[in-house]
């Protein structure tokens, strides 16, 4: 540790998030960040401007990579702040020992700066559906954790028709989820209403019962015969938006998945749960038949002044480089569109999370769409291949309280295969 350590004030630290051209680290866990109030804060988020380095990323040989990726510099004068000054002077000490020239740390966080009404505090709209493993092992212990909503809540290891990946190991008290009981195989489509309430009401899913959901990353390849069997959480993701689709009212997301709960240090299970099915979900399904667009609808959203259809693909899919599945052999993109780039392939959403599969910070992905056009006053669609990575795009606008977005549900491989809609490859003009 070195030995001394630059404190700043309240009042400097306030001038400092108004500097452009000073930087603001927040290390404490991304659940915080977010919003949720760890240590009983009476407010929970971050200071505006401030990005999510969490201290504990630094037990990660490569964690160096993410000041690359934040656009930090060795140059670039940074104050860090976290829970305890602790935390904050140890991340302070290792940037100081990286080459960082000028590095501060605020102490009084909690003490001055959340209790002030004035000072202000940014946070992620839906934070309460994005939960973290300790929520999730006090639900699963029989304790009330914030946020939920009731008593009934039903946890769920998605899975691609893959049976092993659950009896591998999962989380106690999950139930298994396979992909294919809601969207269909055949199509890739989600499945028609009257199947989705029927799949819904066999694992005991109600409308107003609690969903929590996650998946295993296994680091899909596409020499696999079948990689979405690798790519577990990205079909939660797909699971969660078609659950919203079908009027599921409260839907949570373990942030990262399985990997963030044994990260955590707490136990897998290999017990095999049996879902207690219900009798009626209770609502018609589709409650909300605006979050899902068909074919006629992304013409329609491409004809239309206010609207983008943005693809959640790789750069090499939207240049007709490859199709990026085994199974879709035409190449190529839906003229118009606009580009959401995944990261590297049909299985990894590299670009929107981060190294530990946790969620991107969401104004780091707002700021990413803003560049392209995409904003939250336009109504906006995602695709991609076959809808998992559109739905995955289409929960994080979800979560940031975007008010008119939807999944393309067909995506790449129904519209390559219409006998109407216009391809292009090629990078575009």
């Amino acid at each position: 540790m070195a030995e001394t350590l630059t404190t700043v004030s309240t009042e400097a630290f306030a001038a400092q998030v108004d500097d452009p051209d000073h930087q603001i680290l927040d290390v404490r866990p991304i659940a915080a960040y977010n919003g949720w109030s760890l240590q009983g804060e009476s407010r929970g988020g971050h200071v505006p401007g401030a990005k999510s380095l969490p201290l504990q990323w630094t037990q990660y040989m490569d964690w160096v990579e993410v000041l690359d990726e934040k656009g930090l510099s060795t140059d670039t004068p940074v104050t860090v702040y976290g829970y305890t000054p602790a935390d904050g002077a140890e991340m302070a000490d290792k940037l100081t020992r990286l080459g960082f020239e000028a590095v501060g740390a605020y102490e009084h966080v909690l003490e001055e700066w959340v209790p002030d009404p004035d000072r202000p505090l940014r946070r992620l709209e839906r934070y309460e559906q994005l939960v973290y493993p300790d929520w999730v092992h006090d639900l699963v212990s029989g304790g009330q954790p914030p946020g939920m909503k009731g008593d009934e809540y039903v946890l769920c290891h998605a899975h691609f028709d893959y049976p092993q990946d659950y009896a591998d190991g999962h989380i106690p008290g999950a139930i298994p989820l396979n992909t294919n009981d809601l969207e269909s195989p055949e199509t890739w489509n989600r499945r028609p209403p009257e199947e989705l309430k029927a799949a819904l009401e066999a694992h005991g899913i109600r409308h107003d019962t609690t969903v929590v959901l996650y998946g295993r990353f296994s680091y899909p390849t596409y020499d696999q015969d079948y990689p979405a069997q690798s790519a577990g959480h990205l079909g939660a993701m797909r699971c969660a938006a078609l659950m919203l689709y079908a009027g599921v009212e409260d839907v949570k997301i373990l942030n990262g998945g399985i990997s963030t709960w044994e990260s955590a240090g707490y136990e897998l299970s290999t017990d095999d749960m049996t879902p207690t099915p219900v009798d009626d979900f209770g609502t018609e399904v589709p409650a909300h038949p605006e979050y899902m667009i068909d074919v006629e609808g992304a013409q329609d959203l491409l004809a239309a002044d206010g609207g983008d259809l943005v693809s959640v693909r790789s750069w090499a899919e939207f240049i007709g480089e490859r199709s990026g599945y085994h199974y879709i052999d035409e190449t190529g993109r839906i003229p118009g569109a606009v580009f959401g780039n995944c990261g590297s392939d049909a299985y990894h959403m590299e670009n929107y999370r981060n190294f530990d599969y946790t969620t991107r910070e969401f104004p780091e992905i707002a700021e990413k769409w803003a560049e392209e056009g995409i904003t939250p006053d336009k109504r906006i669609a995602f695709y991609c291949g076959t809808g998992w990575r559109g739905s995955e795009a289409f929960m994080n606008a979800y979560l940031m309280g975007w008010p008119h977005v939807a999944v393309y549900d067909g995506g790449w491989y129904e519209w390559s295969s219409h006998p109407d809609t216009p391809t292009a490859t090629g990078v575009p003009a």
